[in-house]
């Protein structure tokens, strides 16, 4: 109880009485007091009485199945006893049907597509030769298999994160199909390589934009530098919370890393507290903290220490920033709006968050966890508090957006468990780009592969016309030609 008396703050404290009646009570914990303490602060304030679980719990309700897909009716006729009237014999009229809808599936059906091209010449003019229809572009030139099977396969490992060798056992146990892990291989390189030319062009656009959010994840490859185990190398994801994830493959976790993809960039830079970050970018780069990087370990100490208030206190102060974003994002508030609701509500609430995490650092251990999380969050204050400065509208609260973007890449790893080589790394990282970015701006990744890899695959495609190929240039020019009839949907 004097923990209570001592750390919490007076809006939030209890009366003698209150201490008196908790402390007779044996079966009573510190988190029961603690939201005890919470909830008496929140009446004198006027706020309203959080609701029950059983009164906010909703009855479910069944979806109904998409109406775009197609219908396939089967109908159940009554029995033949069903069909006469019991009473004089007569035949009964149908007068209706009682209606159901199950969602149903047909196996994956394989073909072989045949290409025709077609030859023509001149009857009279034998001597001006014959005239063969070009051939058109494909992803593996001269391969066994079509764009659209190469597309397949790489969604499935790249999006449902399915091995290779796991699609050739299925091809081979479905359709009795003998398909080279190898083959499938070959065709999802071939992809990565295409999708290279792409992220160049993706990378542009995004520092042109002046808000970028980086993050690092380690991946294993296999790789000459290491005998008998496979090397820990990093795919580097860079992100704008509204627009591309370019990820790129590195061997390492050096700084030439960042320092190299984000050149003389000069606009927002959000990462976490890595070191590396600090000396990238040109001269008038503005770096910004996460404070979900903060909160995380004023979280591992709460975990640790169940008993001290202290972190709780602290992460209690940061859930009220976070619910300042909250409301903004749902209002719909444009970088201007949100700029003033931070002025008016999120300023006061740092300057206190950043007396409080002042005080508990004192009277914590140096070396303890809460006092790590404490001189974790006051040496980047600077970074952290920035987002809510004047002029800083756009820029987040935090890294979550670029840190979701390596969810992929965490999930693959568990099933393909490495990449297969160092020249693979940028070609696997290319395609996930592609992927990412078309699931982020809610594109139909399928439907973006089909018709701008032929196309990259196509020589006589110009270099100059690659900008124009990105997913945010594609989206843009379809939905310009017919924004009525536009395809918008979910990539898997």
């Amino acid at each position: 109880m004097e923990r209570i008396r001592k750390f919490c703050s007076s809006a939030e404290g209890l009366s003698d009485a209150q201490f008196l009646l908790l402390g007779l009570e044996p079966s009573v914990g510190l988190a029961e007091v603690i939201a005890e303490a919470t909830l008496a602060a929140e009446l004198k304030a006027g706020l309203p009485l959080p609701e029950s679980k059983s009164a906010s719990r909703k009855v479910p309700v069944r979806k109904l199945l998409p109406a775009h897909l197609p219908r396939e009716e089967r109908i159940i006729p009554c029995s033949e006893a069903d069909c006469r009237c019991a009473q004089c014999g007569g035949e009964k009229r149908v007068m209706g049907y009682e209606v159901s809808e199950q969602l149903g599936v047909k196996p994956v059906v394989y073909f072989v597509e045949v290409t025709k091209r077609e030859k023509r010449a001149c009857p009279k003019c034998e001597e001006m030769g014959v005239t063969v229809a070009p051939v058109p572009a494909k992803i593996v030139e001269k391969g066994i298999l079509s764009n659209g099977l190469i597309i397949e396969v790489a969604l499935q490992k790249y999006c449902n994160h399915q091995p290779l060798y796991r699609q050739a056992v299925s091809m081979k146990r479905d359709a009795d199909i003998d398909v080279s892990q190898a083959t499938l291989g070959n065709g999802v390189m071939n992809i990565g390589a295409l999708a290279i030319s792409v992220c160049k062009a993706m990378r542009q656009d995004l520092l042109a934009e002046g808000y970028v959010q980086a993050d690092e994840t380690p991946v294993a490859v296999q790789s000459l530098l290491e005998k008998g185990k496979n090397h820990r190398a990093y795919i580097w994801a860079y992100s704008r919370p509204d627009g591309p994830v370019v990820y790129e493959f590195r061997m390492g976790r050096e700084r030439e890393g960042p320092l190299k993809f984000l050149g003389d960039y000069n606009g927002a830079l959000q990462t976490d507290g890595y070191a590396v970050y600090e000396k990238v970018g040109g001269s008038g780069m503005e770096h910004f903290g996460c404070l979900s990087h903060a909160r995380r370990k004023f979280s591992d100490a709460a975990k640790l220490a169940p008993e001290d208030v202290r972190p709780l206190i602290v992460l209690k102060q940061i859930g009220k920033l976070y619910a300042v974003e909250s409301q903004a994002r749902e209002a719909g508030l444009s970088a201007a709006e949100r700029e003033a609701v931070r002025k008016e509500k999120s300023q006061p609430l740092l300057v206190a968050l950043k007396a409080l995490i002042t005080d508990t650092q004192i009277k914590a251990l140096p070396a303890s966890v809460l006092g790590k999380a404490c001189n974790y969050a006051l040496n980047r204050w600077e970074q952290l508090e920035k987002y809510a400065m004047e002029g800083n509208g756009r820029i987040e609260i935090c890294n979550n957006k670029c840190e979701n973007a390596m969810r992929p890449i965490t999930l693959g790893r568990k099933n393909w468990l490495h990449i297969g080589s160092e020249e693979a790394g940028p070609k696997v990282a290319a395609v996930m780009s592609i992927i990412e970015t078309c699931k982020r701006l809610t594109i139909n990744v399928r439907e973006y592969m089909e018709d701008v890899f032929p196309q990259l695959a196509d020589r006589s495609t110009p270099t100059s016309r690659i900008a124009d190929l990105t997913p945010m240039a594609w989206q843009a020019a379809r939905t310009q030609q017919s924004p009525a009839s536009a395809t918008i949907a979910t990539a898997q």
